[in-house]
């Protein structure tokens, strides 16, 4: 029996001796016979395939291989070398002589990719009932929807066909089908992840996402699929993501003002999003109100304005020449696409340069904003009944995502009462993808709850968590007058500075107050030292030179070591420096240490 498919999981079991990839393969195969009414797979698992490439790992040994024997499914609108690519449409289908950019990676990375599965069909659509090969079920419940585009990439992981798995979201299709389906569904910056290989759809905006059982999975994944492609125009390399506010003590979070949030009703829904801001808050997050107008006016741009022409012209030679192969709604939609003007396309582009400027206004006060991944969920038979209507529901917080070039990670929020999962949205600027799955590990963390519907237990511990991303931060120990609220403080706040912890130094140190009364020494001097309040600040490392360059003789920069053992650089001073100061190691602080004198 498999317990939990997340990754730290499947290799504890494979380093143990209890799985091999074989064993795994013939469970999964046996898992997926289960579902045969839940329009999962296109192109479903293939027994001797999948067997003959878990021989070839267990060949390998796991040495080298992150994703050593992981399962994953693959949206089919990405290629896998060797089985059609449909994108939701068999007329259309080809047999890609080599696999996308990023399945590549993960194949050399370990993984198994277990089969193609269904979707709206070209990725157009948030719903997964616009698909010839059936309307994807949602994996609690098969009478609602799954969510879409990326229908079938999330139910294969939610029932427990893989580890995980790969979808695009242009507009939310990588996010909806994880509210959906009580999963984290990763919306990478845009070009992180190579869309070479992938049948765009709006080709400009369109990412490959990721659906996990838990944002250090995310984390994994994307740390193996991301890289720069130079074959792909649109790709670019991570940046360093800057202050992690994802691992602070405290930060802040934006959240739409009232007149701005719209649940359709759905008095559950809105009940899941404010306990889901009273967790955020819980974890040492302040709560900001946003005004969040100026982002739905970029939302309704994606499908108000010019970007249908761009998913016309991503298929035009074929919706062209045969426009009766294609679903009924997807065709009305993208032949929309063919009227407008190129004047068109350049007032909307002003537009969204203006919505650009607005919207930056609010990451002046916030770290990060918490939005509903959706308003509310419909049944299958409520959508099939007004389907442009409630899908342009489904998209009113995703839509300008990609417009205004954000990261997102969607994590579950909690259940309604009928029992079916709903989820919020936490985003920020672009290269803030780690910060963001660093929040969502601490949000699932207070929840203790697992991923999917399949999944026995919360997420083991990951002893082989990715190596950490760049910051271009450094972290920088206090304890004098550069504390908050001191007289020196301001030389940090102005250069950009941000409070990461507050906490002690090992009891490795002895603390002085220098002659001048306006400023302490810290010294180390091992046997005989004591513990002493600093606070832990994180300084762009641009700013990081002139900071230091303003340090008064007798004191330095040097490194200093934190309760928690680790080292950080930190104000120090040596032993010549202290000649006729006050040892105040006694108080334990500097604050004390005023507040006494």
């Amino acid at each position: 029996m498999i317990d939990s498919l997340t990754i730290p999981a499947l290799h504890a079991a494979y380093r143990d001796g209890r799985l091999t990839p074989r064993v795994l393969v013939d469970a999964l195969l046996d898992r997926a016979a289960q579902y045969p009414d839940h329009a999962v797979w296109i192109t479903p698992p293939d027994a001797d395939r999948l067997r003959a490439r878990a021989r070839e790992l267990e060949a390998a040994g796991m040495d080298g291989l992150p994703l050593f024997g992981v399962p994953f499914a693959i949206k089919d609108n990405i290629d896998l070398a060797g089985v059609p690519t449909t994108a939701g449409c068999p007329e259309f289908a080809y047999v890609p002589a080599q696999s996308a950019a990023v399945v590549a990676r993960l194949e050399a990375a370990g993984a198994i990719a277990m089969g193609k599965t269904n979707l709206d069909q070209f990725a157009t659509g948030l719903n997964g009932t616009r698909s010839p090969y059936g309307a994807c079920r949602n994996a609690f419940d098969p009478d609602y929807i799954s969510g879409g585009s990326s229908s079938g990439s999330a139910v294969a992981v939610a029932l427990g066909l893989a580890s995980f798995s790969l979808g695009t979201d242009t507009a939310g299709s990588g996010r909806v089908p994880a509210a959906f389906n009580n999963l984290v569904g990763l919306k990478p910056t845009c070009g992180l992840l190579s869309t070479r290989g992938v049948v765009p759809a709006c080709r400009s905006l369109d990412v490959v996402s990721i659906f996990a059982l838990s944002p250090t999975d995310a984390q994994r994944v994307l740390a193996v699929a991301a890289a720069e492609d130079a074959a792909d125009p649109y790709s670019r390399a991570a940046e360093p993501h800057g202050f992690d506010f994802g691992r602070a003590a405290r930060f802040r979070f934006g959240v739409p003002m009232d007149k701005d949030l719209e649940f359709f009703g759905d008095v559950e829904s809105a009940r899941i999003f404010r306990e889901g801001v009273a967790r955020l808050e819980a974890l040492g997050g302040e709560a900001v109100a946003v005004d969040f107008a100026p982002f739905l006016d970029t939302a309704r741009l994606l499908y108000g304005g010019p970007w249908v022409a761009e998913r016309y012209q991503a298929i035009r030679d074929f919706i062209d020449t045969r426009p009766e192969a294609v679903f009924p709604v997807t065709r009305d939609i993208t032949l929309g696409g063919a009227r407008l003007l190129a004047a068109d396309a350049f007032a909307a582009q002003y537009r969204l340069r203006e919505l650009q400027r607005t919207c930056a206004a609010a990451w002046k006060t916030v770290d990060c904003i918490v939005t509903p991944t959706t308003g509310t969920i419909y049944t299958r038979a409520e959508m099939l009944a007004d389907p442009i209507r409630r899908n342009s529901d489904l998209g009113l917080y995703t839509n300008f995502m990609n417009l205004l070039d954000y990261a997102a990670v969607a994590v579950p929020g909690g259940f309604r009462r009928d029992g079916l999962p709903l989820g919020v949205t936490l985003f920020a600027p672009a290269h803030q993808d780690v910060p963001l799955l660093h929040l969502a590990e601490r949000w699932q963390a207070s929840r203790a709850a697992p991923c999917g519907r399949a999944e026995s237990a919360t997420a083991p511990a990951d002893p082989a968590a990715p190596a950490p991303a760049v910051s271009g931060q450094i972290r920088v120990a206090v304890v004098g007058a550069h504390l908050s609220g001191l007289p020196l403080n301001p030389q940090l706040t102005q250069r950009g500075g941000r409070l990461v912890d507050v906490t002690q130094t090992a009891p490795l140190y002895r603390f002085y107050a220098l002659p001048d009364g306006r400023r302490p020494a810290l010294v180390r001097v091992g046997p005989g030292g004591a513990a002493i309040d600093c606070e832990v600040w994180e300084l762009p490392a641009s700013e990081f030179g002139s900071f230091v360059a303003g340090i008064p003789e007798p004191l330095g920069i040097g490194t200093v070591t934190l309760s928690d053992g680790s080292g950080v650089c930190g104000f120090i001073c040596e032993s010549i420096g202290i000649e006729g100061a006050r040892d105040i190691t006694e108080f334990g602080g500097w604050r004390a240490y005023l507040a006494a004198r």
